[in-house]
């Protein structure tokens, strides 16, 4: 999932994401990130293009084959370039928002909301924050299902290998342990102080993302060769049965959700191009990043939907890894499931630490004579040597309870409604149009001033109501799909 965005090394500001009631008027003002000026950058081409390799290639990787599965052999290929396209101009766009060109020497703008304040005003920065800390929220959910979906496939496919239930694969595992082990890991990991700067979990990250999705191309590809027959139909499942055409349409607008959420990159843009030195400018270096990250991206994603769909056809399941497609070789379907549960354990956190900050500055601010929050301990930790000094962890009681809170609540969202699909959906239909096309059209129109009514402003208008439409049809399918599944399925049990 293209939302572990801030997983790839770069800074997360946590307060920075949202409204900012204290600072945002309605004309320009330099972006606070004009102060970091001083500090040096040592970005390169190659060095930003791999973070956006990064970012795409997430969880959506494991749906792309069933997302293939609904489009057919015409749409699935045609969607995935389509999106590309779409966000290429869309990050284009945002690239040449990054300077200010009203202010003298070019106000930098650090964050998307710096640029959302700058060019649209207060109005815009709350519409952009709330949406932003509602995707981030929606991607913990969805973090929290596919982690747990994925260790429910790790017994799953050891009991069949070990034949301890025959052929069924199921065996009747319920997510809900899982769900609640996961969330447990999270509630210790949002105590950890800066988590989301920490190197290693960068590092971590990226490879156990491009662990996995290695493992889905290969397995794929192998189980096509096996039988050598190009499976599947040019428009997809479903669509030769005349009583399913109503299911056909909102399997599809699910599907394009899937492929939609891998590619929303946006509200960490600006994160990116800010760490590009100069000469050539941010803006040119961002582009072409913006290309050669999204072209590879794209390729990867049309080399595991064609395979996985030639191997598959129209019986493709919803998660490549959760055992109902591979079973062996056991240890690297085992493999694949882990490095998903590690990816997200650590992503998980990295997302969440905006609106752990976010939620923090609005009680402080709201209650702050309150020795509640304002009270802090210090917990000191047994030396290792002699010489060495005591590590010391500041524990605050109101961080320790708002943390837990939003990580029960999301743990239970995430045990009540586990729909693999749907939820990649839900996200992509709450954060592609917004923060990908919307915002960065209306802040192209107002930087280089185009006028209403003209050719230009109207084609531009007339894109983002098409895509629009589209986000729409994506809600309304995933709503829909959720609100099936709960009415058909037994909540806190996997069932994608």
């Amino acid at each position: 999932m293209s939302l572990a965005m801030s997983h790839t090394g770069m800074d997360t500001h946590g307060g920075g994401a949202g409204p900012d009631s204290g600072t945002a008027t309605a004309g320009r003002s330099p972006s606070s990130s004009a102060e970091k000026t001083a500090r040096e950058k040592s970005g390169t081409l190659w060095t930003v293009t791999a973070h956006i390799v990064a970012l795409l290639v997430g969880s959506s990787v494991l749906a792309v084959v069933w997302t293939f599965a609904q489009l057919g052999w015409v749409a699935g290929p045609a969607v995935v370039v389509a999106i590309s396209v779409v966000t290429y101009y869309s990050s284009a766009l945002l690239a040449d928002c990054y300077r200010d060109p009203d202010h003298l020497g070019g106000a930098v703008h650090g964050e998307y909301i710096d640029a959302v304040r700058s060019y649209l005003g207060p109005k815009s920065v709350a519409f952009c924050g709330i949406i932003q800390y509602s995707v981030l929220w929606a991607a913990m959910v969805g973090y929290t299902i596919t982690s747990s979906a994925s260790m429910c496939a790790v017994q799953s496919v050891n009991r069949f290998h070990r034949k301890w239930v025959g052929n069924d694969v199921g065996g009747g595992t319920s997510g809900v342990t899982y769900t609640v082990v996961f969330g447990a890991f999270q509630l210790l990991l949002s105590q950890l102080p800066s988590l989301e700067n920490v190197a290693w979990l960068s590092v971590i990250a990226v490879a156990t993302s491009f662990g996995y999705s290695s493992i889905c191309l290969g397995l794929c590809a192998a189980r096509w060769a096996s039988h050598g027959d190009v499976r599947g139909t040019l428009a997809g499942a479903g669509a030769a049965v005349e009583d399913s055409w109503s299911e056909k349409v909102f399997n599809v607008l699910l599907a394009v959700g899937n492929i939609a959420i891998s590619y929303i990159y946006a509200p960490v843009l600006f994160e990116i191009q800010d760490t590009l030195k100069t000469p050539p400018s941010e803006s040119s270096t961002m582009k072409k990043a913006s290309l050669y990250g999204l072209a590879m991206s794209a390729v990867f994603y049309l080399l595991l939907g064609i395979s996985g769909y030639a191997a598959f056809g129209d019986d493709a399941p919803t998660n490549i890894l959760t055992g109902a497609a591979f079973h062996e070789p056991f240890w690297l379907v085992d493999i694949a499931n882990v490095c998903v549960v590690v990816h997200f354990l650590g992503a998980y956190q990295v997302i969440a630490q905006p609106v752990f900050a976010r939620l923090e500055a609005c009680v402080g601010g709201r209650w702050p004579e309150s020795k509640f929050v304002t009270a802090s301990y210090e917990l000191r930790l047994l030396r290792r040597a002699p010489v060495a000094p005591a590590a010391v962890i500041t524990m605050s009681p109101v961080k320790i309870v708002l943390r837990a809170a939003v990580i029960v609540a999301t743990t239970l969202v995430a045990a009540l409604m586990p729909f693999f699909n749907a939820v990649l959906s839900f996200i992509a239909a709450l954060g592609f149009w917004p923060l990908a096309v919307y915002l960065p059209v209306r802040m192209h129109i107002a930087r280089v001033k185009v006028r209403r009514g003209d050719a230009r402003w109207w084609a531009l208008q007339g894109a983002s109501m098409a895509l629009l439409v589209v986000a729409v049809g994506m809600g309304v399918a995933s709503v829909r799909d959720m609100a099936r599944r709960l009415k058909e399925a037994a909540p806190f049990k996997t069932v994608d």
